[in-house]
């Protein structure tokens, strides 16, 4: 029987022994993960009152007032295809006294100055001279992915000789498409 006993144990040693040793070892797997980006919208963020664009003194011939607006922004969160692009425009009212004639906003012009952009685009700003119709002022082509352009632009407004003396103002309006 100590035989018997003896190869028994000597079995279940075995078995134990080969229990903590896997036949074929799996030391490696993979997983798939996934992660979404949604789009958002596009905007234009602009100064709600810009304050005095300057002063200047009365002229019988006339003359030029300019002055900062005030930092313009364009956010593009659409994440749109590569290559699409925006069209930031602006218009003016005529700058209006409280009595007398009003500086028509024809003679309104708009320079964009420097382009401070994010993202990957072209842009390129068109500078009118004139403020009467909606005007182009900045572009954005060939965009991939979501960007934003800033600039801090100049308005100039061209006084006709002979107005009255006063504060004149203007509603300027942007928008984005």
């Amino acid at each position: 029987m100590r035989t018997r006993h003896a190869l028994t144990a000597t079995a279940v040693a075995m078995v134990c022994v080969g229990a903590g040793i896997p036949a074929s070892a799996n030391t490696s797997g993979t997983s798939t993960a996934s992660i979404t980006v949604t789009g958002g919208v596009l905007a234009i963020t602009v100064p709600t009152s810009a304050g005095s664009l300057g002063s200047r003194a009365n002229s019988v011939g006339g003359g030029t007032i300019s002055g900062s607006l005030g930092q313009v922004q364009v956010t593009d969160a659409r994440s749109a295809p590569a290559g699409s692009g925006w069209v930031a425009s602006v218009i003016s009212t005529a700058f209006t006294p409280s009595v007398g004639p009003a500086v028509p906003a024809s003679a309104v012009s708009y320079v964009a100055g420097v382009i401070t952009q994010v993202g990957t685009a072209t842009y390129a700003a068109s500078d009118p001279s004139g403020l009467a119709g909606v005007a182009v002022v900045v572009t954005a082509t060939a965009i991939t992915g979501d960007n934003s352009a800033t600039w801090n632009p100049t308005i100039t407004v061209t006084v006709p000789g002979g107005m009255a003396a006063g504060v004149y103002s203007a509603t300027i309006t942007h928008s984005v498409v």
